[in-house]
């Protein structure tokens, strides 16, 4: 017996070996990229005009409410349906439009994000081996860490200069 425990010690040896780990916040990383920042204010840019039209439509709603209410009682039955029809209109343009710009810019937002996201692990596999880690793990699942195993910054920097923006 004697003889069987160290042969087990140095069977389990490896097992003991001090793991490196490094902890990322993977969203606050990705999302202070400077191609991300080029990319939301190129999305807000784009979509300006389509957001000023719904806030328009928005106004426009707002105005023949108040006219209807203020006008209640003093229309005739015809002009009142008209303006109740015309208000009934307004409101599907805007429920149709605002669908339409929330679902542009939600694929837009998307594919960005995927695409970037598969760059970010790139990184992140690139610092992982150039520290020499075993493992990095997400902050989002992490729920203490030495500050000093935070790589969040290193891989924002690392990204933007393996992707500069134009």
């Amino acid at each position: 017996m004697r003889f069987l425990i160290p042969g087990l010690l140095l069977m389990l040896a490896p097992a003991f070996a001090q793991t490196k780990v490094g902890v990322v916040n993977f969203q606050r990383a990705l999302l202070e990229t400077a191609e991300i920042k080029k990319a939301s204010a190129e999305l807000e840019a784009k979509y300006k005009p389509r957001q000023a039209e719904l806030e328009k439509i928005r106004k426009e709603i707002e105005d023949l409410q108040q006219k209807l209410q203020s006008l209640a009682g003093k229309l005739t039955p015809q002009a009142e349906s008209e303006m109740n029809f015309q208000l009934q209109r307004k409101q599907r343009d805007y429920q149709r439009l605002s669908e339409d710009l929330q679902s542009d810019v939600d694929e837009e937002r998307n594919e960005i994000l995927t695409r970037a996201g598969q760059r970010m692990r790139e990184i992140i596999n690139k610092l992982a081996e150039e520290k020499g880690l075993d493992v990095i793990i997400d902050v989002a699942n992490t729920l203490y860490f030495k500050p000093a195993l935070d790589l969040t910054q290193e891989a924002t920097a690392a990204y933007d200069k393996a992707y500069p923006v134009k």
